[in-house]
Order: C-alpha cells, then structure tokens, then sequence
C-alpha cells in the first residue's frame, strides 16, 4: 500500500488516466473527487461489501429448484 500526504485541491494520477483530487478537509472528514473513463467502476468499499453480502444470501436463500430454473431461463434466452 502507497500512502501518500496530500493537501486540498492537491491530486495523485493512477495509470495515466485517473485522477485523484482532494477537494476539502473538515477535521476528520476528507472529500475526494474522482476523474476516471467512464468504463472505470467506482464504489465506495462498504457498498460494495454490502451488494457481496446481498448476493450471496440471495443465492443461498434459494432452492435448487429456482436456480435450476433460472439457469434454464438464461440459457434458453
């Protein structure tokens, strides 16, 4: 992991093409803009975490019935 010191409207560039702007620092607080292309996917890691999470109970909560089912959809589609 790269730690790196930045103050507002400061940035890092990742690969060419991604830029990392800090936009303002309140006490504990700091927001952070984000320039990318647009195929770039960007989350915020606790809402990722909580699709992942969403996902797998939604699998785990079906019979093998339903995905059975829903394989049989997606291949006949």
């Amino acid at each position: 992991m790269l730690i790196v010191a930045r103050k507002k409207g400061q940035s890092i560039i990742v690969n060419d093409e991604i830029e990392i702007l800090i936009t303002s620092i309140d006490g504990d607080q700091v927001k952070v803009g984000i320039k990318a292309p647009a195929e770039v996917k960007i989350f915020r890691k606790e809402v990722l975490e909580a699709i992942e999470i969403n996902n797998k109970q939604s699998m785990t909560s079906m019979s093998l019935n339903e995905i059975k089912k829903l394989l049989n959809n997606a291949q006949s589609e």
